[in-house]
């Protein structure tokens, strides 16, 4: 059979993957609806397989890459008197304390994918800590199907405070020199924007795509925003207009960016949403805002 190229797929087959990734429609669900869309050469098997995220192949930065030192590491979760584990990474070349970045999974637990993105970050030059917020029920799985199961049976609110939990850690590391800013993905553009709610010395917040506050907090936020959407994303887009308002109101600080003709996750390098010029674009701007902020 010909190799299914991203752009024979039709946008409805995007969308209705969307829905599954979020949990919106079940297994079961997806996999009869995708049979809508496996006609002339194309089946459900190969649909799905072109759908689902390659981890091995689509790896930018190696675990044992040698211009970086990467760990896991432990710090105390505020719920439950438990531990979260999490990756830290930073470069070994380090001559001096660095900024520090908590990188925020998607829905589904810290995958290979998200600790390769912490590690992007240390290579960029700065100290990160990507925690699993599925620690308590066990960590990642191993596949995000079984990760998606897992997050849902937490409160969103509890990992948010994981990750806050996160922030102290890596701003009290004797490597990082107290400036911590955000990058989160998804559900972690969610948490992204809720941190720069919540932490008043939050020095720099970052959503991809993330769900928005609620506008009665937006006064909290003192962390300036780069805010990046996914201009096909119409579910997350909703809240935009009213989030963009109220920034206006009360005069905050913030860039934002809406990538044409891409979808949502069109950073994640691992699926076929993956858009490579407006991933790139997204990601040099992050650094680049990063640098300005935390150094």
């Amino acid at each position: 059979m010909n190799e299914i190229k991203k752009e024979d797929i039709k946008q409805e087959v995007f969308d209705l993957y969307d829905d599954y990734a979020h949990n919106r429609i079940d297994r079961r669900r997806f996999v009869q609806q995708l049979s809508t869309y496996a006609v002339g050469g194309l089946t459900v098997a190969s649909l799905m397989s072109f759908l689902m995220p390659d981890y091995k192949g689509a790896i930018q930065i190696k675990s044992d890459d040698p211009r970086i030192k990467s760990e896991y590491i432990t710090y105390p979760s505020p719920k439950g008197g438990g531990t979260i584990k999490a990756l830290l990474s930073m470069p070994v070349d380090a001559k001096k304390k660095l900024g520090g970045i908590v990188v925020v999974h998607e829905n589904r637990g810290l995958n290979p994918h998200i600790e390769d993105v912490a590690r992007r970050a240390a290579l960029a030059g700065f100290i990160s800590l990507a925690p699993d917020a599925l620690t308590p029920l066990g960590g990642y799985p191993g596949n995000d199907d079984q990760g998606r199961e897992l997050q849902s049976k937490r409160d969103r609110n509890e990992m948010l405070e994981d990750f806050i939990a996160g922030f102290e850690y890596l701003k009290n590391h004797k490597d990082c020199n107290g400036k911590v800013g955000v990058v989160g993905f998804c559900f972690g553009g969610w948490i992204a924007n809720m941190m720069a709610v919540r932490i008043t010395d939050l020095a720099a917040a970052v959503p991809f795509y993330g769900g928005q506050p609620a506008t009665e907090d937006v006064p909290k936020i003192k962390a300036p925003l780069l805010l990046h959407y996914a201009a096909l994303d119409t579910r997350v887009n909703e809240g935009w207009p009213a989030y963009e308002a109220a920034l206006k109101q009360n005069k905050k600080e913030y860039k934002a960016y809406m990538y044409e003709n891409v979808n949502h996750g069109f950073h994640n390098d691992t699926t076929p949403r993956y858009d490579k010029a407006a991933a790139e674009l997204a990601w040099k701007r992050t650094i680049d805002f990063f640098n300005e902020h935390l150094k």
